[in-house]
Parts: C-alpha cells; sequence; structure tokens
C-alpha cells in the first residue's frame, strides 16, 4: 500500500499559480522553488521585474558592472519576504573549475538540478570583473511558506507544479515565462477557469 501522507518535495520545480490566486504578489507569477522539505518552502518568482535594472543596482552597491550583457537586465520582485535582500539565482560553477565540491560563494545553496542561489556579495563582485556564473537571475526578495503551508495551497488548488526548465528561468523573455511553464504541463491559459476548485 503506498503512503498517501509521504512528503513530497518539489524543489528544483515551479509553482505557477491558477487565476485564482488573488495575491498581488503571486497573481500570474511562475516561482522556482529553491527549497522544499518538510519544514516549509522557498522560492523565487522568476516573471516580476521590478523597474530597476541590474546597472542601477551595481551603481548602489557601489560595484561597476563587468558584464555589457547584464547591464539592462530586470531585477525582480523575488517575493514578499525581506524585499531589501538580494538573491541571485545562477548556473552552479562546475567542481572541475573550483577545484573544490564547495559552492564558490561565500553563502550559497546548492540546489539539485544544477542551479545555486547565492546571497552573499561576492557573486556581485565576480560580475563586477566580468566573471561569475553566465547566466543569473537577480531578485530582491523571495516567497516563503511555513511548515504545510504550500501542500495546503496546492490542495486549494492555488498552484499547479512542474518539473523546472531552466530555459524558462534565463532564455525565454519574461512576458512569457507564465505561458511557457503551463506548457510544460500541456496546458494554456485558456485553459485554466478563475473558478478552479469551487465547483
Amino acid at each position: 500500500m503506498s503512503d498517501d501522507s509521504a512528503p513530497i518535495n518539489l524543489t528544483n520545480h515551479f509553482l505557477i499559480a491558477m487565476p485564482g490566486l488573488a495575491d498581488a504578489a503571486f497573481s500570474k507569477s511562475v516561482v522556482y522553488l529553491c527549497e522544499h522539505s518538510e519544514r516549509g518552502a522557498l522560492g523565487l518568482v522568476i516573471n516580476k521585474p521590478s523597474d530597476i535594472r541590474l546597472q542601477n543596482l551595481f551603481d548602489k552597491v557601489d560595484l561597476p558592472l563587468g558584464r555589457a550583457d547584464l547591464k539592462d537586465e530586470p531585477v525582480f520582485q523575488g517575493g514578499p519576504v525581506q524585499t531589501e535582500r538580494g538573491f541571485v539565482l545562477h548556473e552552479a560553477i562546475l567542481p572541475e573549475k573550483t577545484k573544490s565540491e564547495d559552492p564558490l560563494y561565500a553563502s550559497t545553496m546548492v540546489i539539485p538540478g544544477g542551479l545555486e542561489m547565492t546571497t552573499s556579495r561576492d557573486v556581485l563582485e565576480a560580475l563586477s570583473t566580468g566573471g561569475g556564473p553566465r547566466r543569473v537571475l537577480v531578485s530582491l526578495g523571495y516567497a516563503a511558506w511555513g511548515e504545510g503551508q504550500l501542500e495546503s495551497e496546492i490542495g486549494e488548488n492555488s498552484w499547479l507544479t512542474v518539473d523546472a526548465d531552466l530555459a524558462v528561468i534565463f532564455e525565454t523573455p519574461v512576458a512569457q515565462r507564465y505561458d511557457k511553464a503551463l506548457s510544460l504541463l500541456g496546458l494554456q491559459a485558456w485553459m485554466l477557469s478563475p473558478e478552479a476548485g469551487h465547483a
């Protein structure tokens, strides 16, 4: 017999907001889940750009931005928690490049699936010199759920879940990320009723 109460682990998954989710921070959002355990979940919204550009952010922290490819990239509104704090979602630096199994930056969460999320200034310093991870998404703030909270919201049809596809994060234009994430489930926005779960 299967145990229906077995915990689900949605680390390295997308949460896709259902149309009925009216919370302004999450309406039509796609959240990349960096961590999910029995203690709760932490993620970054990947499709809500702020009006701040990376160049502005680097000016604010008194660093040059040595990567012309990133100057005009938006800083994202990663979620409603700690909105003054920066979170950098980036490709993992391969161990053979660093000769170590440890993350390259001081405060980094290693996420199964090839990404890392760094909160320490050293990743910005690496980008300022023209180095650093090739593909990055920088956000201010993050999304968090307490123990059992996300599971409960999923049960209420607030969210769809699907394995994350890094191309949606790093290669898809921001305005298309919601639809692209839905397409991973074979869905289109018009198929979802705002009244889902209230029949």
